[in-house]
């Protein structure tokens, strides 16, 4: 593991982890597996679309496709001469004085210019079953007509690589014809935490032992980012057993998060270990909190990503290097959350020299405000308000105060 002597700005250390990724081998798997086999998943090809949508002319409303022509003299009765449900190939040829039934959906007939509603007919008072049907006004030509490719033609892009399968983009590429896609679905991710004061929620806990729970603060960060955790593996501070962990599970996973151990005391196990690996980097980042950085690729393959043990300090490490670099695997066309501008309701220090990234809860009103969920000078370990956090404000490090009024740059996680 190589350390570097001078600290470095979030942005470098994250275009150097970004350097290191490279997008999973992308897969084809069928439209008709469902919506598990692909939502979530993202993109390796632009899509186009099979054929127009809609495929044909097609009914917008419930009632009678008519020759326009035969409604100029409304009211002006029509004989029905069958009916066309949605589903139905059956295109009747219509002579002048005649109509046929029409539900929404269904394809015009071809000898059908227009759409005469039900509730502009005498069916809206005595029902569809009649053999004559009187139209009460006068109904132009295409009125109430979905036209053939209105909504996309055949051959336009639906869909760009880079972009998430959510279910409003499955189902449209479905009704666009799309058959198979060619997708990278999400990394296989294991979480590893270590730890000699942890122990499993609703133990009894002795002086200097504290509840594990950067386990379900990984699982839960990687949930949120679409992924689910492939592996959670707890391990005692071993150097031989954490080796032993990182090996099986950097060969079989493609990315490892670890929290904790990656200072420089002589009980830091992680750090210890990772001196070993050649890939991995050692690194100081200019931002409070999460300063200490250990990451890059292992000899086993996985890219490993040992963040620091504090709660607030892991999470804020996932969000500004982690969950770019999974995107990135994925081939995201974006890697990076937007940001956004909001008001700060209180004011508060920030850390000189240092971008400083706190927790917040946000104030809505007709302008975004935020606050500090926890106290500025405990950001790493307040795990309490970190509970309320719905983001993340970004102060520059050139910044020595926050006044109440000022605008601040901000990471919005929860609507």
């Amino acid at each position: 593991m190589s350390t570097g002597n001078e600290p470095v700005d979030l942005e470098t250390h994250r275009a150097r982890l970004l350097a290191q990724i490279a997008p999973l081998a992308p897969q084809s798997i069928e439209v008709s597996g469902g919506f598990a086999a692909l939502h979530g998943a993202v993109l390796a090809e632009d899509v186009a679309s099979a054929h127009p949508l809609p495929l044909w002319d097609n009914s917008a409303m419930d009632g009678y496709a008519v020759r326009s022509v035969d409604t100029a003299a409304a009211p002006v009765a029509l004989k029905v001469i069958g009916e066309v449900p949605a589903g139905s190939g059956w295109d009747p040829k219509l002579e002048p004085g005649q109509c046929v039934k029409i539900m929404t959906g269904a394809p015009i007939p071809t000898d059908a210019d227009a759409v005469a509603r039900i509730e502009d007919t005498s069916a809206a008072i005595g029902g569809w079953d009649v053999d004559t049907v009187q139209v009460n006004v006068q109904v132009p030509p295409g009125k109430d007509i979905r036209r053939s490719g209105e909504d996309k033609a055949a051959g336009d892009l639906m869909a760009y690589a880079g972009e998430t399968l959510s279910a409003a983009r499955l189902s449209a590429l479905a009704a666009a014809g799309a058959s198979t896609l060619v997708v990278r679905t999400a990394p296989r991710v294991a979480v590893l935490v270590t730890g000699a004061e942890l122990r499993a929620s609703g133990e009894d806990l002795s002086r200097g032992q504290i509840p594990e729970t950067n386990s379900l603060l990984m699982a839960g960060l990687l949930a949120e980012s679409g992924i689910q955790a492939a592996t959670v593996v707890h391990c005692v501070d071993d150097i031989c057993a954490v080796r032993e962990q990182l090996d099986i599970l950097g060969a079989t996973h493609d990315a490892v998060l670890s929290t904790g151990g990656v200072g420089p005391g002589a009980y830091d196990v992680m750090r210890q270990v990772l001196e070993a690996e050649p890939g991995v980097q050692a690194a100081r980042v200019k931002i409070r909190p999460g300063q200490p950085q250990c990451a890059g690729r292992l000899e086993s393959g996985a890219m490993v990503f040992a963040l620091p043990g504090n709660p607030v300090s892991a999470a804020v490490s996932f969000e500004l290097f982690v969950r770019p670099c999974l995107r990135a695997m994925q081939g995201h066309r974006e890697v990076l959350r937007p940001t956004l501008r909001a008001v700060a309701a209180v004011g508060w220090k920030a850390a000189a020299g240092r971008m400083q990234v706190i927790p917040v809860v946000f104030q809505h009103g007709p302008t975004l405000r935020c606050a500090p969920a926890v106290h500025a000078s405990s950001i790493s370990h307040s795990v309490g308000g970190f509970g309320a956090a719905q983001g993340y404000a970004l102060v520059p490090a050139g910044a020595t105060q926050i006044n109440p009024g000022d605008e601040v740059e901000v990471l919005r996680m929860i609507p």
